[in-house]
């Protein structure tokens, strides 16, 4: 059985072609996607590497991976999202990234430890079983190599944030984005990583400032959060 959730693909691929409007509800992907590329090549510079972007949507971080100089592959389960990946890809003429509809846990059978960098973001909390995609992961990365994740914690706070306030009140999402039983927090994809045989390095938190209406890194993780693992060599 594939590890996916029909509606949210459903959900997703209906906005597909937003993807790349960074006025659209995909505006947060585009303002944060610097934080996180600079924050993942702190730990692993990216030139001449190998790496996996899984749950690529439209490719928004692929694409910068790609740029960085990593021969980079999006994988992804919603079609109409990976489409206009490659579309942009094609128009926007980028070089070393392709895009694969797979399901992690079946390229981690096709191709294990193939990557020296494996990132998830934003997308464990749209799956039924993340700890399974985190384990695939884990497989996919090659002995030494770094894996990459992003979720949301499951607190009041992340609630009252990520969604009463990013999708009804600024409506900086579009209603319904995110189900809040299916938040993670931070000590619990922290057990998963672990279970999968990863070793936790490193945390760090995004933040929103609604006045400023920019995003910044920070110890802060009681919204989003980001953690960095290492595969032992």
């Amino acid at each position: 059985m594939i590890n996916a959730d029909p509606q949210e693909l459903a959900k997703f691929g209906d906005l597909a072609h937003r993807w790349w409007d960074v006025d659209s509800e995909f505006k947060p992907l585009h303002q944060i996607n610097p934080l996180r590329l600079d924050w993942i090549a702190g730990y692993c510079p990216l030139a001449g590497k190998t790496a996996l972007d899984v749950g690529c949507g439209g490719g928004i971080l692929s694409d910068s991976l790609a740029r960085r100089g990593a021969q980079t592959l999006g994988i992804d389960l919603a079609t109409k999202a990976l489409k206009v990946a490659q579309l942009h890809a094609m128009e926007a003429g980028t070089e070393g990234v392709e895009y694969r509809e797979i399901a992690v846990e079946a390229l981690a059978q096709e191709r294990p430890a193939s990557f020296d960098v494996v990132t998830c973001m934003e997308m464990l909390e749209h799956v039924p079983d993340p700890a399974s995609v985190v384990k695939a992961c884990a497989e996919l990365v090659k002995p030494g190599g770094w894996v990459f994740l992003s979720t949301l914690n499951r607190n009041l706070k992340s609630f009252m944030l990520a969604i009463v306030g990013a999708e009804y009140v600024l409506k900086m999402l579009p209603a319904g984005t995110h189900e809040y039983a299916r938040f993670l927090k931070p000590a619990e994809l922290a057990q998963f990583c672990r279970d999968a045989g990863l070793e936790l390095q490193a945390s760090r938190g995004l933040s929103f400032n609604p006045l400023t209406q920019r995003y910044s890194m920070g110890s802060d993780t009681d919204v989003n959060y980001l953690l960095a693992c290492r595969k032992p060599a």
